[in-house]
Parts: structure tokens; sequence; C-alpha cells
């Protein structure tokens, strides 16, 4: 469902803000630090996790605030609301038409994808990088993804410290790496699925201007984790973590024209790449959720030539809600219908 409506209240640069975008394309430009990937920031927060900039929590309340701040959505019929409260500035509150619930919760009502310009060089980044973007691919598909990652990380965090102590509990030990094993199974197995089902439909993406990739599962190959838990357990004491399990695992990117590294491409290529990836998993995503997911692409034309930027909009059109930022309306020249805004320090107008 696309947001139709969105309200700021103390969020970032925002005292208060409010648009109302239409379904399709959602145009944001203004200067430089005017505050457009903030919008898209806020968006990304009607999902799990720290959003598209991977911030903490108190991070996003407006300077001169008390430290609190929300963003409320209208989608459909649906209310949604996300922020945190002056008490609690590290812990998210979330409301489902007015009624509390869980942060996890939040992947059944929409899945959103984005693309960032800290994101170009994600192949030739860390692993946790790439793990982390995977994991944002496989909640699009498999909501339940939140449950099994919350879990399986709360446990390993309770086990390292558990090792740093000594003596060992043993049967406190053992009941937090069955708890490992059985969540790290969950999250192994949807992204195993969802690298499969990614892969297939890459193959299938049309021959345009930007690349295919071929991609795989690398790392932790889901042997016995409660075993070798508990076999590892002096060794992971020692390094002070576990080191073995899906939190060890790595999304290998290939160009599939050239079986090239995507790390080993050129700079354009692997934005290609990358666009291209994205731009598959929303058809993935499509096909299965009988609907779009809301993609969030900020400063994106910019970086495109002019072939390529034809190229995108083209493969946008009637994908659902679009939201991208520039610098200038001129990037978004070949693209008709659409909710335009200009954006300005703390002011967002229909344009």
């Amino acid at each position: 469902m696309p947001v139709t409506r969105l309200i700021l209240t103390d969020f970032r640069s925002y005292a208060s803000a409010e648009i109302e975008p239409g379904s399709g394309f959602v145009l944001l430009f203004g200067e430089n630090g005017a505050g457009k990937t903030n919008l898209l920031e806020a968006v990304s927060m009607l999902t799990p996790g720290r959003g598209l900039r991977g911030a903490a929590l108190s991070e996003m309340a407006r300077q001169s605030s008390d430290g609190a701040w929300t963003v409320a959505s209208r989608l459909g019929e649906v209310d949604i609301g996300t922020g945190t409260l002056p008490s609690a500035p590290e812990r998210r509150q979330v409301r489902v038409n007015g009624a509390a619930a869980s942060v996890n919760s939040l992947s059944e009502w929409l899945s959103i994808l984005w693309l960032t310009p800290a994101m170009d060089r994600l192949f030739s980044g860390s692993a946790s990088e790439r793990r982390r973007f995977l994991d944002r691919l496989v909640l699009a598909l498999e909501p339940s993804h939140a449950h099994h990652a919350a879990r399986y990380d709360a446990a390993m965090r309770a086990r390292n410290k558990l090792l740093a102590e000594e003596p060992w509990d043993e049967a406190w030990l053992a009941s937090l790496e069955i708890a490992m094993a059985e969540h790290g199974a969950g999250i192994a197995a949807a992204r195993a699925r969802t690298v499969a089902a990614l892969d297939d439909q890459l193959a299938i993406a049309p021959e345009d201007d930007f690349a295919r990739a071929a991609i795989s599962l690398e790392g932790w190959d889901k042997a016995d984790l409660s075993a070798a838990l508990q076999a590892n357990r002096a060794r992971d004491a020692a390094v002070g973590r576990a080191i073995e399990g899906p939190h060890r695992q790595d999304l290998a990117v290939l160009h599939r024209a050239k079986q090239m590294p995507a790390a080993q491409s050129s700079t354009g290529e692997q934005k290609a790449l990358l666009l291209g990836l994205i731009l598959a998993h929303a058809e993935l995503v499509s096909r299965r959720r009988a609907e779009p997911p809301i993609l969030l692409l900020d400063e994106v034309a910019a970086h495109l030539d002019p072939k390529r930027r034809s190229a995108l909009f083209g493969r946008l059109e009637g994908r659902g809600q679009v939201w991208m930022t520039g610098t200038e309306a001129a990037l978004f020249d070949g693209i008709g219908e659409a909710s335009r805004f200009l954006v300005q320090p703390g002011q967002i107008t229909p344009d």
C-alpha cells in the first residue's frame, strides 16, 4: 500500500511537516542539506530496524526538541505511527490504528526498499553491510524473518556475555545455544529461499542498461549449530564472539554477463548492478505479495547518464510508489504524472 499521508513531528530538521503524496512517483527536489533524505528516512522508519541511515533512534530527534520524535502515516484505511518518548529516547514505540504494536509487526503492513549514495560501494565493502542489505530483501518477502533475527541476536549477545564470566553456567549456555540454533536455522533458510528466488528473477530480467547480477550465499553452511557452539565455547570466549552461525554469512554478487565479481567491476557497473538487483527484487516482491514495494531512491538520477536515467524511469513506471530525490527538478524530466515537492529547510511545498 502506498503512503497517502506522512506527518513528521520533531524528526531530524522538521519541527512539523505534512505531505499527501500520490500512489506513483513522489519527486522531492531542493538544495543539498534541505532535508530531502530526512523525508526518505522517515518513510523507511515504517519498517523494522533503524531506517536507511542505520542511525541511533536518539539521533533522529530534532536538536532543539525534548528528545522525542514521531512519524505518522496513512496507508489506505490504516494509520501507522512510530517514534520515541522523551523518557526513553532509544526505545521505539509503534501504534497501528491507535493500538500499541511491536516493531517487527510493521513488516506485515508494507515492504520498503531503498538505495542511497552510501550503498554505492556495497559490493566492495564489509560483509556485515551486505548481510544487512540481504536481510532487508528477505524481510520484504518474509516478515517472520524479523522475529528470527531479533531472537538470534538477543541469544548471541547473552551467550557472549555469559562466556566472559567464569565459571560458566552450563545449563544457561546450553539453552542459549539451542535458541541460536533454532532461530539461526530460520534465518539461514529464509536467506537461502530469497537468494534462490532473486537469482532466478535476475536471470530473466530485461537486457537493458542495468547489468544483471548473479547472486549466491557464502560462509556458514548450516551445519549443526548447537553442537558447533558447544564445541567452540573456549575459542568463542577467547575472541569474544561466536565464530560460527548465520552472522558469518555473506552475499556473493557476480556481473552475470562477464562472470566477474561485482567488487572488481567499475564504479558505474557496480551502480548499475545494484540498481538492477533492486529492480528485480521489486518485481519479485510485487509477485509474491500481490502489491509492489515502496521504493526510496536517494539522489539516484543525478548519478546516472541520460540514457540510463531514461531506462530507469521506464522500468519504474507503473511499479507502485517510488520516492526520488534530486537537487533540481530537471533531473526528473521524462517522468509524466507525479507528486512533486520543493523541499526547503524545515519546509515542504507542493510544486
